[in-house]
């Protein structure tokens, strides 16, 4: 178990992702997920008002309705640490203060809970004053609605700015962060939002730690790309320097007798400001390889091959 940054909260280091949910995982595999997850030590549970509004059928909200059914069957809400996130959702788009309250009354409706332990700004709202965005969260909070402030796809300088607007008007400020960062996206985040992360004391929890299943090193050649939204996305990390980061990621794992993408997200939740990665089980059978994550160390000379291996992917996406 780990600290949450200044939450005062303790998690497991790794995080599931309740994004399969209602998607590719039907309620009683996402039940027999969860209760794996747990099983294995696992805490936190984070997922979204929006999961799965972008699957043809569904309207949003699913993934949260199949979470508060599991909690509602194993009666163990105490136990476990859940976040959502607000401003995506079909129904409730934006962070504006009134959107923001009726979004957090939904989703614990949907949760079937009277607080959040962890709720995100999901998306930043350009349209509406970061200032009241701010106050809206921290009327949640007040109110004990929900536990901690957190934000999700800021940039450095809006995360600074809701920092600052906190300190003047005396709110709790975020404490939790959750960018795109994995081994092959390691830019924007390591250079502009790490720092504020770091000075501000601020627990990152990364998503896509696996990089859409890229990291799995099941994609080696364009024919084993599918259809699919997550092969689209994991599309975009094949190059030659994606493919030599599969290469250092196969010879530490064969050193550990460890899962490709074991090692992938031990590599993650070593870097200095994260906490707990972010990675999603659409089965029972894949969670073992990302439990294991939590306890793999890996080698100075391990890290530092990774660490080489993924810079030159950074060099590549700083040419575009």
């Amino acid at each position: 178990m780990t600290q949450l940054g200044r939450t005062g909260i303790d998690v497991f280091p790794l995080v599931l992702g309740g994004n399969t949910f209602g998607w590719t995982s039907d309620e009683a595999s996402s039940h027999e997920v969860l209760d794996a997850f747990v099983a294995g030590g696992g805490t936190f549970i984070d997922t979204s008002d929006n999961y799965s509004a972008f699957v043809p059928g569904n309207s949003g909200g699913e993934s949260e309705t199949i979470i508060g059914s599991w909690l509602a069957a194993r009666k163990n809400r105490d136990s476990v640490v859940i976040g959502t996130k607000v401003s995506i959702h079909p129904q409730f788009q934006g962070l504006a203060a009134d959107n923001v309250a009726a979004a957090a009354d939904a989703s614990l409706k949907r949760l079937g809970t009277d607080y959040i332990d962890v709720y995100y700004a999901h998306r930043d709202d350009a349209s509406t004053p970061l200032a009241e965005t701010a106050g809206a969260f921290e009327a949640l909070r007040k109110a004990g609605k929900i536990r901690a402030v957190a934000l999700s796809n800021y940039t450095g300088a809006r995360i600074t700015e809701w920092l600052e607007i906190a300190r003047r008007e005396g709110y709790e400020p975020p404490a939790v962060l959750q960018p795109d960062y994995n081994l092959v996206k390691r830019l924007p985040y390591e250079r502009e939002i790490a720092p504020v992360a770091t000075d501000a004391g601020i627990a990152v929890v990364p998503y896509f730690a696996l990089a859409s299943g890229f990291l799995t090193g099941k994609y080696r050649r364009k024919e084993d790309f599918g259809e699919g939204p997550r092969q689209f996305l994991a599309n975009q990390f094949f190059s030659d320097a994606g493919l030599a980061v599969l290469d250092v990621l196969e010879e530490v794992a064969s050193a550990h007798a460890a899962e490709i993408s074991t090692v992938a997200i031990a590599w993650l939740r070593g870097r200095p400001e994260v906490v707990a990665p972010i990675a999603s089980a659409r089965t029972v059978g894949q969670l073992p390889a990302l439990l294991s994550s939590a306890t793999l160390e890996l080698t100075a000379d391990e890290t530092a091959a990774l660490d080489e291996a993924s810079a030159r992917v950074g060099e590549r996406q700083a040419e575009y």
